[in-house]
């Protein structure tokens, strides 16, 4: 059951309560961070990278993930971080000696998912264990960091902020012509990063150029943003609701912007008829990282009319 903590907001002593969302792991389970009864949240004052991710054990299998940091906004304005229980983030090899299990990415690259640093821990999982499952996702891991690279997103650091590659001099500026499209190379989906990965790949395969995290942080899941465009993604394990897609909508037309939302789990009834009404592309994202449309804005999207959404 997902743990609720109160949150008071040291600004104007507001008390809000607080449910953390649940996201899916590899083996299925929900996962959600633990919650610090006992820690103050903080107010977020400027935004960095790492800290919007917080390492999260599954209960069920072991494995390690990166997930987003949970956060409140309150009334007054102000966004709320709220505190949660952190473990020691220790290597794939230590990881594998105190009978846990680390993800395909820490123990195959030696990444700090925690803080994006590169380091390999010099540590070997124990005689005898099982390395099946290490040999079968080498491929698959190198496979994900070439597809960062075409995206590109730094292999090495995760889908932090994708840098705009120089568009074809006989494509037209904000998006490229949607015709002779190569067949779309996916990412498996392991974590909330991979998720934000696949879509940052999908945007560039549609044609959008200049793809980065967006400025701001929508109320639920990851923005992102590219000329002309914006996309949230959101890994949680509930149907996105009719207020998500609202935000979305309302946030794109302050900025001018067209508007796409992909979720890993799909859409609430309310949701797909008002997106559908407001014309907003929904997507959902499967395990293989491959969206799939599921309303009429999407699929005329997918199916090669991005040349007409032109910024």
């Amino acid at each position: 059951m997902a743990e609720t903590v109160p949150v008071r907001c040291p600004a104007c002593h507001r008390e809000h309560r607080y449910t953390a969302p649940a996201y899916p792991c590899v083996c299925g389970a929900p996962v959600a961070p633990p919650l610090d009864r006992d820690g103050s949240a903080t107010p977020v004052a400027h935004r960095v990278w790492q800290d919007d991710w917080v390492t999260v054990r599954c209960g069920s299998c072991g494995r390690r993930g990166e997930w987003p940091r949970p956060e409140v906004g309150c009334a007054c304005g102000v966004v709320l971080r709220v505190a949660v229980v952190e473990g020691p983030r220790t290597g794939g090899g230590q990881d594998a000696a105190a009978g846990g299990t680390s993800p395909p990415e820490s123990r195959m690259t030696g990444q700090d998912t925690a803080g994006g640093q590169g380091r390999t821990s010099g540590q070997e999982a124990p005689a005898g264990q099982d390395n099946t499952c290490e040999q079968d996702t080498a491929a698959d891991q190198d496979g994900t960091h070439d597809q960062r690279a075409a995206a590109g997103l730094d292999p090495t650091t995760g889908p932090r902020e994708t840098a705009a590659a120089p568009a074809d001099a006989t494509a037209p500026t904000g998006i490229a012509s949607a015709s002779a499209k190569p067949p779309f190379r996916s990412v498996t989906i392991r974590t909330a990063l991979d998720a934000v990965t696949a879509t940052a790949l999908y945007l560039r395969w549609l044609g959008y150029r200049g793809v980065r995290r967006a400025d701001q942080r929508p109320p639920s899941g990851i923005g992102l943003a590219a000329r002309g465009v914006l996309a949230q993604v959101d890994p949680a394990v509930r149907p996105a609701t009719l207020r998500d897609v609202e935000c979305l909508w309302l946030t794109a037309m302050t900025e001018s912007a067209e508007c796409l939302y992909f979720s890993l789990t799909g859409y609430a009834a309310d949701a797909r008829a008002r997106a559908d009404a407001l014309g907003v592309p929904l997507f959902v994202l499967d395990l293989t990282g491959t969206p799939r449309p599921v309303n009429t804005p999407a699929e005329a999207l997918a199916s090669g009319g991005s040349e007409d959404r032109a910024p």
